[in-house]
């Protein structure tokens, strides 16, 4: 299992100093998101600097971009990275998609799929391997003359991940991925009963060994030495659960726990814009079950043996950004990744 770090709406005047104090720090790799900015141009910068961790995206929103665009960025980040880059996608949901994009949201589900099959069939025809001749039911590509073609590249197999939270996504990537992104709000039973099984199942339809497509976790953390010093991560990681779970698409994730009911508790509470009673239907069983919650000399062991043979990566939710100038908090988390390591 690796432990990753993650920078999220990094700026990318601080990108460099912060992917290379990851890599110091002993990492295995780092994500960047998609939300204030755009991250390929962070990845860009990170691949550059670097020499040893993988970077990826966790996650480039597909719709708004053209197969073409993602296959031109992931080319050239893969070719700068010598091989270190992880391309990850998400469909996001209907009204960004729809309203913060201007781009039309149809079938994520099948849509996705294509666009992972069109990104292939792109960088077949970059490397040389075939003409350019790609045609689905929402992408179709047929130009491609050497003027518009970067060419070959040492590195033309470029891991692609999806993300989701429910079964039906995690048995596309099973089926055509390499990688799949979980959510942060899960539960290492719902990994086990729900995503692993269906990653398996995508994987065996599709004639793939079974492992062929991994799992990437993002985690909750909640640490600290002291009750005093994890009370208000406990209260912000709380809300954030509060927040996902106000969302439908998450209701399996309570279902599986018996607590189907907090899903409709929470969707009725963000209509009304109630957000401290929104907090409140999170309980600590819950925090319990969707974070971890350690000191830090125990928390290494604690992510592995929440983790460890479950997950092929994982990576807290906390952005590294936040902690990574504090001399305190940067020896601790360094502390953390050379224990994961040891073990790897």
């Amino acid at each position: 299992m690796e432990l990753d770090a993650y920078a999220a709406s990094l700026r990318l005047e601080d990108t460099a100093p912060v992917a290379r104090r990851v890599e110091e720090l002993g990492f295995s790799g780092l994500w960047f998101t998609e939300s204030q900015r755009p991250p390929y141009l962070a990845c860009a910068v990170a691949t550059t600097v670097t020499s040893s961790i993988d970077i990826g995206t966790a996650i480039a929103v597909a719709f708004p971009r053209s197969p073409m665009v993602t296959a031109q960025n992931a080319w050239e980040l893969a070719r700068s990275s010598n091989g270190r880059f992880l391309l990850g996608l998400g469909s996001q949901v209907k009204a960004h998609i729809e309203r913060r994009f201007s781009m039309p949201f149809e079938h994520p589900g099948p849509k996705l799929r294509e666009y992972v099959l069109a990104l292939r069939a792109i960088w077949r025809a970059f490397q040389g391997e075939e003409r350019l001749r790609f045609e689905g039911e929402y992408y179709s590509f047929s130009l491609l003359t050497d003027f518009f073609s970067p060419g070959p590249s040492d590195y033309p197999d470029i891991p692609v991940a999806v993300a989701g939270v429910n079964a039906g996504m995690a048995r596309l990537a099973g089926e055509v991925c390499d990688g799949f992104h979980a959510h942060p709000f899960h539960s290492p039973r719902y990994l086990s009963e729900v995503i692993r099984p269906a990653l398996a199942a995508g994987a065996d339809a599709a004639g793939r060994a079974a492992g062929t497509c991994e799992l990437y976790c993002p985690v909750f953390v909640i640490v600290g030495d002291s009750e005093a010093e994890r009370v208000a991560q406990r209260e912000s990681v709380r809300r954030q659960l509060s927040f996902y779970g106000s969302t439908r698409t998450y209701r399996g994730v309570f279902e599986l726990h018996g607590w189907g009911d907090a899903s409709e508790q929470l969707h009725r509470l963000m209509a009304l814009g109630d957000t401290e009673a929104m907090a409140g239907i999170i309980t600590d069983e819950m925090l319990d079950e969707y974070a971890v919650t350690a000191t830090w000399d125990d928390l290494a062991s604690t992510l592995l043996g929440r983790y460890q043979g479950l997950a092929d990566r994982i990576f807290t939710y906390e952005p590294a950004q936040t902690w990574i100038d504090t001399p305190e908090l940067a020896e601790r988390w360094q502390a953390v990744a050379a224990a994961v390591r040891q073990v790897r």
